[in-house]
């Protein structure tokens, strides 16, 4: 066995061995006041110095991505006026393996005051900060990884791991869906999968110039280069805002393999088009209006138009942007 992997099993017995002393009494203590706080859009600050300080921004950024509005306060500049972010509904998690930090006894009689509910996460049970708090949660080791059992390591890991452990199981009880943890997560792949809309991606009409089901081949060509949008859409004669039909660069390629070339200056663009194309709305899902393109059996789709619900042009929809934006369908 290496040494590396003796660690590594060192600091994994030391989170098991956590695991069967913490108190499901605390913990369920621990996990109401954190039920409490998210009902009355409260904040759950979590502070500590040092490696654990390290450890509690983590579980802040943690939480706050699940939904729980959380954030790290440095105990240091709290006494010299940040403790004015706490609220009285709001949670403290206060992390010291020792117990005696002195700035976070420092902190406890404000916090007290305030009447803002605190969770003790240390290594020591009969320490004065969890003498000091409402809920205890254990987080003791036998020693650390460390050779010299100095450096915090497995004492890091546990607390780590508890504080996983808490919003995991947070999660379960207040129901979180991927829908509500992409939400906080727009830039990531999930994110974009459940919250990019067609509206998002769309080229909206302003960026495009419609086409007369009368305009002329030359017309058609000239604007498909001009808008480069890879399609054009033909408005209907007499409503001006109603699709009448979708010419592609693929429609104007098969339309002229189909026609003589003696013929070509008579085609206008209502013989270019596609008059029934497959259509999508502003709300769907951008992912969806992938798969509606992958899915469709008649032709390869590139565009689609978007309509709203009375069927006016909105605008395109291309293949091309869904792609640029990173999404990627369940048929892909």
């Amino acid at each position: 066995m290496s040494a590396l992997t003796r660690c590594l099993q060192e600091e994994a017995a030391a989170i098991a061995a956590a695991a069967g002393r913490i108190e499901s009494r605390q913990v369920d203590a621990a996990l109401a006041m954190l039920e409490r706080c998210a009902d009355q859009r409260a904040k759950l600050v979590i502070t500590g110095v040092g490696k654990s300080g390290i450890v509690a921004r983590k579980i802040a950024a943690t939480f706050s991505s699940i939904g729980l509005m959380s954030l790290y306060l440095n105990p240091l500049d709290a006494l010299h006026g940040d403790l004015g972010v706490v609220a009285p509904q709001d949670v403290a998690l206060l992390l010291s393996n020792s117990g005696e930090t002195g700035e976070l006894l420092e902190i406890l009689p404000h916090l007290r005051r305030r009447g803002t509910g605190r969770i003790a996460l240390v290594g020591k049970l009969q320490s004065s900060l969890a003498r000091g708090c409402d809920v205890v949660l254990d987080a003791s080791v036998d020693r650390e990884v460390c050779p010299l059992n100095l450096a915090p390591t497995a004492s890091t890991a546990v607390a780590m791991a508890i504080g996983d452990a808490l919003a995991a199981v947070w999660m379960e009880r207040r129901g979180i869906s991927p829908a509500d943890f992409a939400r906080n997560h727009p830039a990531g792949a999930l994110g974009k999968q459940l919250t990019l809309t067609v509206a998002d991606l769309m080229l909206p009409t302003a960026q495009l110039h419609p086409l007369e089901e009368s305009d002329s081949l030359s017309a058609v060509i000239a604007l498909l280069t001009r808008d480069g949008a890879g399609a054009c859409w033909v408005r209907r004669s007499g409503a001006p805002q109603q699709l009448a039909g979708l010419i592609t660069d693929g429609d104007l390629r098969r339309a002229l393999e189909h026609h003589a070339a003696s013929g070509w200056a008579e085609l206008c663009a209502a013989q270019l088009m596609t008059a029934d194309p497959i259509t999508v709305g502003p709300s769907m899902l951008a992912v969806e209006a992938l798969e509606r393109m992958e899915r469709n059996s008649r032709k390869p789709i590139g565009v689609l138009p978007v309509l709203d619900e009375t069927g006016s042009m909105l605008g395109l929809l291309r293949l091309h942007d869904l792609i640029q934006a990173g999404l990627s369908s369940s048929l892909s």
